[in-house]
């Protein structure tokens, strides 16, 4: 297919635009047989016409999106995901084929786990939607107001941020998850997703947009770039002038790729190496009941633990019986861990800084409370981090102290979700500081207007 070719089918709808490939042969990071690692891409080029207009189409129906009301965006929504249910089969028989042409690849099971789909998580996609449809709308909402000496009246006024690009990987939930939430905040979405989804992910922007043109929204409103090579990533994160802002769902790869070629203004939804602390004032039938679900609940999501930290004077307790709490996980751990687990393997520092996404666990015995935040300062990712414990001046030092998203007290890190928040289904959980940090939800997809009102002052 060549630049600017223009596809219509019943999967997409009339007018579906796709972005064919653009960059020349111009390669960095190959190997010395010219392989090239993921992401390694031709750093000199720009986007295509094909994916430029995608974009100024976008851009286009954000402003109608921005100006429409709330009534008519949760309609949208609705529709969207009564379209869902309605194709739920059409779904299943797609991705069953990106699923079955993934595996081929020799993907691992966490990669397979997190693109598979079937009937219950097509429902839950819908009622995802049918949640965010239900959200209060931020769209206007005043944060704060004041009146100055002189008589202005000033106001911070919630608006949209116009344009959300999403460039994703291996999830074809986050196609409605992030389109909901950006129309619901009165937004236009551009989604780049994965090479391995993009037949799930076109039936599902179909149908979104479908339900777009059902309320009267254009549906431009919703775009999803149909190249999923790594050039047409680079291309995306360069689209100045459309995106206004790039949210990233994806590995340590994408997100070095961000950090590398991006141009547009970007939140990181960074990695997820998480910990649990088990405090020598945890009661350890609880801590052991959280660390099974904070690793095998769903080992391959970002917000799942990787790293186990025990107070060494609870270490000869809980340690022993690990295997039991968290059967078929492999673990490694420190020499102290491995006096009391001698099966286990030794654990490099690789280990306490990776992220797995498997059923693989990093473990450490750590003197005291100072010894389990130095470790999280020096390995987390800043993402979500737990402590058990009954001692309420050791969980307020471990809140306070330690620098991450979310830190949670007796309770496991899986519950570091937009929806379980009650935010409704999230954009993402931002690792940084500006200008959202955690889950985002939908007023993490909206920026403020200074709005001020005067009776013709003039400076002086």
């Amino acid at each position: 297919m060549g630049l600017g070719w223009a596809l219509a089918t019943p999967a997409v709808g009339p007018g579906w635009a796709l972005a064919g490939p653009w960059l020349r042969p111009r390669w960095a990071l190959a190997g010395p047989d010219g392989t090239l690692p993921k992401y390694a891409v031709a750093v000199n080029g720009c986007p295509s016409p094909a994916l430029v207009e995608l974009g100024q189409k976008a851009k286009a129906a954000a402003r109608a999106v921005a100006r429409s009301s709330a009534t008519v965006r949760n309609e949208a929504i609705l529709r969207a995901a009564d379209l869902i249910e309605e194709e739920a089969d059409r779904i299943l028989v797609t991705n069953a084929d990106d699923v079955t042409q993934f595996e081929a690849t020799g993907a691992e099971h966490s990669s397979v786990d997190r693109l598979r789909l079937d009937h219950s998580r097509v429902a839950g996609m819908a009622q995802g939607l049918r949640q965010v449809a239900g959200l209060t709308d931020p769209v206007g909402e005043i944060v704060d107001g004041w009146v100055r000496p002189n008589g202005l009246r000033i106001q911070r006024v919630r608006v949209p941020l116009g344009v959300v690009g999403i460039i994703y990987e291996n999830r074809p939930n986050v196609t409605s998850d992030a389109a909901g939430l950006c129309l619901k905040s009165g937004n236009a979405v551009l989604l780049r997703g994965s090479s391995s989804a993009i037949g799930t992910n076109t039936v599902i922007a179909g149908l979104l947009r479908l339900g777009l043109e059902k309320a009267g929204l254009p549906v431009d409103a919703v775009g999803l770039v149909a190249d999923s090579s790594h050039e047409s990533a680079v291309a995306f994160m360069r689209l100045e002038g459309s995106i206004d802002c790039l949210i990233p769902r994806g590995g340590p790869l994408l997100v070095a790729a961000i950090k590398e070629h991006a141009t547009v203004p970007y939140v990181l939804d960074g990695a997820g190496n998480c910990h649990v602390y088990v405090d020598s004032a945890a009661d350890l039938a609880m801590a052991r009941s959280v660390v099974r679900n904070a690793k095998t609940h769903r080992p391959g999501v970002c917000n799942a633990a990787e790293t186990l930290l025990v107070h060494r004077q609870v270490a000869a307790s809980f340690l022993p019986g690990l295997g039991s709490v968290l059967p078929g996980v492999e673990l490694v751990g420190d020499a102290a861990t491995r006096e009391l687990l001698p099966s286990v393997g030794m654990a490099t520092e690789e280990d306490y800084a990776t992220e797995f996404l498997n059923l693989k666990m990093a473990v450490a015995v750590v003197d005291d409370l100072d010894g389990a935040i130095d470790h999280i300062a020096r390995f987390g990712s800043g993402h979500s981090e737990a402590i058990i414990t009954r001692d309420l001046a050791t969980a307020t030092r471990f809140t306070t102290e330690v620098d991450a998203a979310a830190v949670l007290v007796n309770a496991s890190t899986r519950f570091v979700d937009g929806e379980e928040f009650g935010l409704g289904a999230e954009i993402g959980i931002s690792t940084q500081k500006l200008h959202a940090r955690g889950p985002m939800g939908l007023r993490a997809l909206t920026c403020v207007k200074y709005i001020v009102h005067g009776e013709g002052q003039v400076r002086s």
